[in-house]
């Protein structure tokens, strides 16, 4: 069959308005990311920048249009790969401040790697087994149907500048309204602890994730915070006379982050390690399937030349990709371990996690879609199983250990990332027609221009507000929860003083958290409760998940008012597609801006040095009427009109 012609995709304009977006997206969602530990598929609101700016520069195919958002989305998936990780890098002490070559290497040889990996996958999972891709198919949608484009951009900036605004008015800003609306108080020996983040960047997120997940996220919370914490400080804090001594004449407030630092998250981390290990036990007969279809998938590369819709890039081109990208990584491990032998194990445990990981993600992007893949549980295995090797390699002792382990699951995880986001970008082209290598070319194009600057962006925003553990100059860092997380798992492997015990409970908890999701999937509920949502919510700060919740909330009565049906899943999508936009630019807004504000303090030296006099601060109750005000405009946005 002669192959019919493409119309144009890989145009300059669409390639370089890709670039751009590609790494306005990375630096937001790494700041979302560091911030919250979440971060968002971003392909829908590329895909309605491009139709508007390209219909501003004369026209716009679909196809050209495809090619913007698969590149563009690139961003986020870079940035997950990258926050996830890296960060553990400075928290293990092995790095003062985050290395671009190095981060440039990891970042963008894993996402490279990720592309070649995932693009085996293409035909049997899109093709034959037709998995639904949730975010790719939603992008399609909104392509086919982007007649009036202007109207979703007028929603982006709204939102953009409001978030913009209230993180600016915060506490690393203006300092007009408080980061935190929350309350403390000592009762009894116990400590009680409410709260919300002022964040309307969360409040999106939670908007974008549903009341299900937002349900899950602050459930963990208050399992951490309102049950955990309070039996801790009651019948256990005489087994650690640190801590016990520490708290003395806190303030409740202050006491409760220092159990929470010192033990409760760590509740965190063990049902997190149970989540990891659980997410490959329950998806083992999807990697085998995922990799044999992958290798399957060969053999239909024979015979007559096929149509532009069918041509991925060539398998002999994959191949010599794979070798060409894995050389700088071998050498760079060998610079860490300094032995040829430890680094080329190294290697090799990277290539086939990789490979096996890709296939995970990219399957279970779809199933459940991006935003809900489970990758922070994949790298926790992969970090789990490369400390253990080298630990027999190396020995107890070895500190570079906890570094090699994670320097592995770096490169794993920025491939899963981008694995998945490959195969929802290809559901999407997929459905519009689009050539597949094509936007395989440019999802590299966009995971290379990201990675260019993810080392700048990480290191503004650490010296702007510190990482991990607050200090004097820095109250309230970026939490980084999944990167303290890989570092806590690596260094524990290796002697690590960890407390065990803790650990022990939280993966107790992790089990009953599976057997409740199990129970539910067995008697068909539509509520499911996904372990590894719970341990981000006992992990993080209680304040945290409650703007997701009620995000959630927000995005429950958008539904009731639709009058979905709990399986109409293409229902659900066109619905929230304009809430989706405003939550959106939401995240995007307050994270550049996040960004903007971090300049200043840097150049400047001072967190405070765009605070306002104290006589016009005015405290957390005003965050909350503009957190409300927001609430209010995003539903009165996305709800359905009476008449639709």
């Amino acid at each position: 069959m002669q192959a019919a012609a493409a119309p144009p995709q890989l145009t300059f304009r669409a390639v370089t308005l890709s670039i751009i977006l590609a790494v306005i997206l990375a630096a937001a969602n790494t700041y979302l990311g560091l911030f919250a530990g979440l971060t968002i598929a971003s392909a829908i609101p590329a895909a309605v920048v491009s139709m508007a700016v390209l219909r501003l520069l004369g026209g716009g195919h679909i196809l050209e249009n495809n090619i913007v958002q698969t590149g563009a989305s690139a961003g986020s998936s870079i940035a997950s790969g990258v926050i996830f990780t890296i960060p553990a890098l400075l928290i293990l002490g092995y790095w003062d401040d985050f290395k671009y070559s190095w981060v440039l290497a990891i970042a963008g040889l894993g996402g490279l790697l990720g592309v070649l990996f995932s693009v085996p996958l293409r035909r049997s999972l899109i093709v034959d087994q037709g998995l639904a891709f949730p975010e790719g198919k939603a992008a399609a949608e909104v392509l086919k149907t982007g007649d009036n484009p202007s109207e979703g951009i007028r929603l982006l900036a709204i939102a953009a500048l409001l978030g913009g605004f209230v993180k600016l008015a915060a506490g690393s800003g203006l300092r007009l309204i408080t980061d935190t609306a929350a309350h403390a108080a000592y009762i009894g020996k116990s400590i009680g602890y409410v709260g919300t983040n002022l964040s309307p960047a969360l409040f999106g997120v939670g908007y974008i994730v549903g009341l299900n997940i937002g349900i899950v996220v602050l459930a963990g919370g208050i399992l951490g915070w309102n049950i955990a914490m309070p039996i801790y400080s009651t019948f256990f804090m005489h087994l650690d006379p640190a801590l016990a001594s520490a708290v003395v004449g806190a303030s409740a407030e202050d006491a409760a982050y220092a159990i929470w630092s010192a033990q409760i998250r760590y509740l965190g981390v063990g049902a997190m390690l149970v989540g990891g290990v659980w997410t490959l036990i329950s998806l083992r007969n999807s990697l085998f399937s995922g990799i044999k279809s992958g290798l399957k998938a060969t053999s239909h590369l024979a015979g007559a030349k096929p149509l532009h819709t069918d041509q991925d890039l060539p398998m002999k081109a994959i191949l010599i990709g794979i070798v060409v990208f894995t050389i700088p990584l071998a050498l760079l491990y060998h610079a860490i371990v300094g032995t040829w032998g430890i680094a080329l194990i190294m290697t090799i445990i990277m290539i086939v996690a990789g490979f096996l990981f890709v296939s995970v993600s990219a399957y279970m992007a779809g199933l459940v879609g991006s935003s809900n893949n489970p990758v922070s549980g994949i790298t926790i295995c992969t970090i789990l199983f490369a400390a253990l090797v080298l630990l027999v390699l190396m020995g107890r002792d070895a500190s570079i250990g906890p570094v090699a382990a994670i320097m592995i699951g770096a490169v794993v995880c920025c491939a899963a990332c981008i694995g998945g986001d490959n195969l929802q970008d290809l559901k999407c082209g997929y459905i519009v027609g689009a050539t597949p290598w094509r936007q395989e070319v440019m999802l590299a194009i966009g995971a290379v221009s990201s990675a260019l600057v993810m080392a700048p962006v990480l290191n503004l925003l650490v010296k702007a507000y510190g990482l991990g553990v607050p200090t004097a100059d820095h109250p309230n860092p970026l939490l980084a929860p999944q990167a303290n997380l890989m570092a806590s798992v690596a260094k524990g492997i290796f002697g690590g003083q960890l407390p065990w015990g803790t650990i022990a409970v939280g993966a107790g908890i992790g089990i009953a958290i599976i057997l409740l999701d199990t129970w539910l999937k067995a008697t068909g509920k539509t509520f499911r409760t996904p372990v590894l949502a719970c341990a981000v919510g006992i992990y993080l700060p209680i304040e945290l998940s409650v703007p997701i919740f009620f995000g959630g909330l927000v995005a429950h009565l958008v539904e009731r008012r639709a009058r979905l049906k709990p399986d109409d899943h293409e229902g659900r999508d066109r619905v929230h597609r304009k809430g989706t936009l405003f939550s959106a630019g939401l995240i995007t807004g307050e994270a550049l801006m996040g960004i903007f504000i971090a300049i200043p303090i840097v150049l400047a030296g001072q967190p405070d040095v765009l605070a306002l006099p104290e006589s016009l601060r005015f405290g957390g109750w005003l965050g909350l009427l503009m957190v409300a005000g927001i609430a209010w405009l995003l539903y009165r946005e996305a709800r359905p009109q009476a008449n639709t």
